[in-house]
């Protein structure tokens, strides 16, 4: 058992790393933080916590708190700026579910998040972990954005297939992808019975693409009307390559990914509330390019389940304990 301690479970992606936890076999709930319910019972967050027997949550304290009381392993469920600032325990295993470490360099958290990194000469210590394609090492782990899992699951076994010019990313997300913040963007009356691009060229998940990817791509992300889901457009070209051969490949022991057969089309749907991705291959005879869509849930192979797969791989457990693996169609 590994005892476990998780920053920010009051927000989306604390909320959902709460949940695969509990379900966990081998993860132990140490403390749960969150300033802003601190003192509070679990019920606070939901009303169906600490029923009906299994796991207890603890009551929530605040979130230096929950890191100063130790553990094995620790999810920083924060805002980028706030993960990077923290002073983190020496010997745990940290996975951060924020940006505030995916970037190698100091000077593209100026750029793209607005802050100057506090502790730059740590960041080579951290593993940008996309599992299927990026294992994780060493006990720093800085888990992916959704869009960029998105998208690096579309395009990372391609990368010396496509040519890199040649592509462009249209990404749709649900509203939980902006956080439990409350903000006018994110608000009913801006969201239902609309669709919006936003961040267009400066995206902070722009610059973890590209360097998962070795090159930069054009990408422009849209809030969808939804509570949670995500799916990314990848347009390219792939003259000689047989797209649908290196995903397959690439993919053929994936638990978690899946490459559709020809003719099925991905849904929002069918990943809603799972921590599966769904890949679909398409074929555009009048330009000659090539289409790879990849459906996933943001808050699920996105952010909190691909958060516990990585700490699966890194402690040794079987890559999908605690992980949903599949929704139910109605």
């Amino acid at each position: 058992m590994a005892s476990t301690i998780i920053l920010g479970a009051s927000g989306y992606a604390g909320q959902e790393t709460l949940d695969r936890v509990l379900a966990h076999p081998q993860l132990e709930l140490h403390a749960v933080g969150s300033d802003s319910l601190a003192g509070q019972d679990a019920t606070s967050l939901d009303p169906r916590l600490n029923r009906n027997g299994g796991k207890r949550v603890p009551r929530f304290i605040r979130n230096a708190d929950a890191l100063a009381a130790g553990a094995n392993l620790v999810f920083l469920c924060l805002g980028a700026e706030e993960s990077a600032a923290l002073e983190l325990p020496r010997g745990a295993v940290v996975v951060d579910l924020s940006g505030g470490h995916r970037l190698r360099h100091a000077s593209g958290y100026d750029e793209w998040y607005g802050f100057s990194h506090p502790h730059a000469e740590a960041l080579e210590g951290w593993s940008y972990a996309l599992p299927e394609v990026l294992p994780p090492s060493g006990r720093l782990i800085a888990n992916p954005g959704c869009y960029a899992t998105a998208v690096l699951l579309a395009l990372a076994p391609l990368r010396d297939a496509v040519e890199p010019d040649s592509v462009v990313v249209d990404a749709k997300s649900g509203v939980s992808g902006a956080g439990r913040t409350l903000k006018a963007s994110s608000h009913a009356g801006f969201v239902l019975e609309n669709v919006s691009p936003y961040r267009v060229g400066r995206h902070q998940h722009v610059p973890e693409i590209a360097q998962a990817l070795g090159f930069p791509v054009c990408f422009v992300p849209h809030l969808l009307p939804i509570r949670r889901g995500l799916i990314a457009t990848c347009y390219f070209r792939a003259p000689g390559h047989d797209v649908r051969v290196l995903l397959e490949e690439a993919y053929a022991d994936s638990h978690l990914v899946t490459v559709l057969p020809d003719g099925v089309d991905p849904e929002l749907a069918r990943v809603q509330g799972t921590d599966a991705a769904e890949l679909a291959v398409y074929d555009d005879p009048a330009t000659g390019r090539t289409i790879v869509i990849c459906a996933l849930d943001n808050l699920g192979k996105g952010a909190a389940g691909q958060a516990v797969q990585n700490a699966n791989l890194v402690f040794g457990y079987p890559e999908t304990a605690g992980l949903r693996l599949s929704g139910v169609l109605v």
